[in-house]
């Protein structure tokens, strides 16, 4: 019965004017005596009511109420679980991040077991232009929030591997579209070498995992660092 309710509203939410019990049932493909009895319980919480004086039903003030108690999804915390199994299996560093004010910036890490990894910490911001992570959240981001960025990031050298060209940084970002990874050969600081991914939340939040490795670590163990990255985000995805 919940899932009914939930069709009906979700229909009524498409015709803010209102729908009869007729056009209710169309659109649910239910009885009509059954949307009769849906509606009757949804008015009696106000979830529905009348769309005019004389007929047809539209969504309530309940649910103005209920929509300003939900809070935003923090992906952060839901993605903690998965940056443990992560370096869990790899035994690497796993950085989490979000972008921020032209940045991306670490919200979350999990720290390797090796003695020589990669140093950064809770809270860094990371230039998106010379970073997986950063590169894997521009790749996401729709065209217009894209365009917006150009003209505040400044793709400075970071080392001599950087891309500093928005014309090889935009063929760059349609293969991370089109394969999900993102990758960062010594671009940001040499020795260091990383794959990343990003992750969107049920609420459309993005953000990035990655693993950032030193390099001489990374070329021989990039296919498993790969492989565990997107084994572990795929399902992850799928759990949301």
């Amino acid at each position: 019965m919940i899932a009914r309710a939930a069709d009906v509203l979700l229909a009524l939410s498409n015709h803010p004017d209102g729908l009869s019990l007729r056009e209710i049932s169309q659109y649910v493909k239910l009885p009509r005596s059954t949307v009769q009895r849906i509606v009757n319980s949804l008015e009696e919480a106000n979830l529905v009511i009348a769309a005019s004086p004389t007929s047809g039903f539209r969504l309530g003030p309940t649910l103005t109420l209920l929509a300003e108690a939900v809070r935003p999804f923090d992906i952060a915390r839901m993605a903690r679980p998965l940056i443990v199994q992560l370096s869990t299996e790899t035994g690497e560093t796993v950085d989490l991040s979000i972008l921020s004010h032209g940045k991306a910036v670490v919200v979350d890490q999990i720290s390797g077991l090796h003695p020589l990894q990669a140093v950064s910490t809770i809270g860094t911001s990371l230039p998106l232009h010379g970073t997986s992570i950063g590169k894997s959240l521009l790749a996401a981001l729709p065209e217009k929030d894209l365009d917006a960025l150009r003209s505040q990031i400044q793709l400075k050298p970071l080392t001599k591997n950087t891309v500093v060209s928005w014309d090889q940084l935009s063929l760059e970002l349609d293969m991370i579209r089109e394969t999900g990874l993102a990758f960062d050969q010594e671009e940001y600081m040499i020795g260091i070498s990383s794959v990343a991914t990003v992750l969107r939340g049920p609420g459309g939040e993005l953000a990035a995992v990655s693993l950032p490795v030193p390099t001489e670590r990374y070329r021989t163990k990039e296919k498993q660092l790969v492989e565990a990255l997107v084994t572990r985000t795929q399902n992850f995805q799928r759990r949301l």
